[in-house]
């Protein structure tokens, strides 16, 4: 499982991030998140990531959950819940993407993403 956030900021943008050389996926553009580890909530995990990933900080109260996509990955099924994040503490910054770039909703489209991501792109779009 893994949970994600689309930051939208004061302008209606969404905050995607590029996967790194020698991961896997490399070049893709993403929503920031990751991993839910063993014992944490998708809550919990994804203010550890995105303070890991971008530096920033999120109380729990700000995390909205919006949507989800369930997808096979290779020998495994992915699900990713993906929440809503209007306010946190700290500007993003690239600590393990190889960028940061903020889109419209509708920029999303024109974007290489993962195939788990590219579902929500309509439902994101719908719900800002």
């Amino acid at each position: 499982m893994v949970a994600a956030a689309a930051m939208v900021d004061g302008d209606g943008r969404v905050l995607v991030q590029r996967r790194p050389a020698g991961k896997p996926m490399a070049g893709l553009w993403e929503f920031p998140g990751g991993k839910v580890d063993a014992g944490e909530t998708p809550e919990t995990a994804l203010i550890r990531e995105l303070q890991e990933e971008l530096g920033v900080d999120v109380d729990h109260a700000c995390l909205a959950p919006a949507v989800f996509a369930s997808e096979p990955l290779g020998d495994r099924h992915l699900l990713l819940l993906l929440f809503a994040l209007r306010k946190w503490r700290g500007v993003p910054m690239a600590h393990h993407a190889e960028a940061l770039k903020w889109v419209r909703p509708v920029e999303l489209h024109r974007l290489d993403m993962p195939p788990a991501d590219r579902p929500l792109i309509g439902l994101i779009e719908a719900l800002l």
